[in-house]
């Protein structure tokens, strides 16, 4: 019954997060269209949700939530506390880290992922300030998916569950209430999503809190278990990435052809996405 429960749980609250998501598509849809605005926005987005996808929420996940587990059954409070500790202070440090080289080199890493934004200056800055203002999103996510291992091996399913409506309702909020006060109104989008991680990570905090499992700053580069993280990482982030590159190449074409192109791409992957997000993943 536990087991049911628990999927139940999820289930529901992912096809909330399904339903919200569709909704957050169909207000930018709705108010900016598809054009130089929306291109900029929607490649500065995929770059942090790329890396999101490729570490946060795959491969780090894949390798920390096992070695977690073993702890928590095998070895006990105190050491599992320290595993925590040690692998949150890591991660923290690399994320900083990470973020920060993104947000010098946007300009970079925009004329490698679309090139063809070269060629109209106005779009390529523009698409490299949102970038910096997204990019940061990796940092915050990234913390949300260590916290919400730690919650899913406690058997805390139902707050991180819920953490992706919390970005939907952050673009949603934004995007009606808050885009007419900046320059150029797509700015909003950007900034919703880097509230929108703030308000993910500050959710779940109370929960870890709760476990006595917040991470405290300890660093420890001896640590066995962040070691073993490390190692299972490596074929998790090949297997994942072989999707994600995919998706890159797409919008280095796209990036070559019309004003709202890297939009409608977007619009039409979200609506072939939906039923399987609403039924599959759910």
């Amino acid at each position: 019954m536990n087991l049911l429960k628990a999927l139940a749980t999820i289930s529901s609250i992912t096809l909330l997060s399904r339903i919200t998501g569709f909704i957050r598509d169909v207000i930018i849809a709705r108010m900016f269209g598809a054009g130089l605005f929306t291109d900029a926005f929607f490649v500065a987005f995929k770059l942090p949700n790329l890396l999101r996808r490729l570490f946060a929420e795959g491969a780090f996940s894949q390798a920390f939530v096992p070695i977690l587990a073993e702890y928590k059954n095998r070895l006990g409070e105190v050491a599992t506390r320290d595993l925590v500790d040690h692998v949150g202070t890591l991660l923290s440090l690399l994320l900083f880290l990470v973020s920060a080289l993104g947000v010098a080199a946007a300009p970079l890493i925009i004329y490698v992922s679309a090139p063809g934004f070269a060629a109209t200056p106005d779009k390529f800055q523009l698409t490299v300030a949102l970038l910096r203002i997204t990019f940061p999103y990796i940092l915050f996510i990234s913390l949300v998916s260590l916290a919400g291992g730690i919650l899913n091996t406690y058997s805390r399913f139902s707050a991180p569950a819920f953490t992706p409506v919390l970005l939907n309702l952050s673009f949603i909020a934004f995007g009606l209430g808050l885009s007419p006060y900046f320059d150029p109104p797509v700015m909003a989008l950007a900034w919703a999503v880097f509230f929108g991680g703030v308000m993910q990570l500050a959710f779940l905090a109370p929960f870890l809190l709760r476990l006595k499992l917040l991470p405290r700053f300890r660093l420890n580069l001896r640590d066995d278990g962040v070691w073993r993280i490390l190692k299972l990482m490596g074929p998790a982030v090949f297997g994942v990435s072989i999707g994600q590159v995919s998706l890159l190449i797409n919008n280095i074409f796209a990036s070559f052809l019309a004003n709202g192109s890297v939009s409608w791409l977007y619009y039409a992957d979200r609506l072939m996405e939906f039923p399987t997000g609403l039924l599959g993943v759910a």
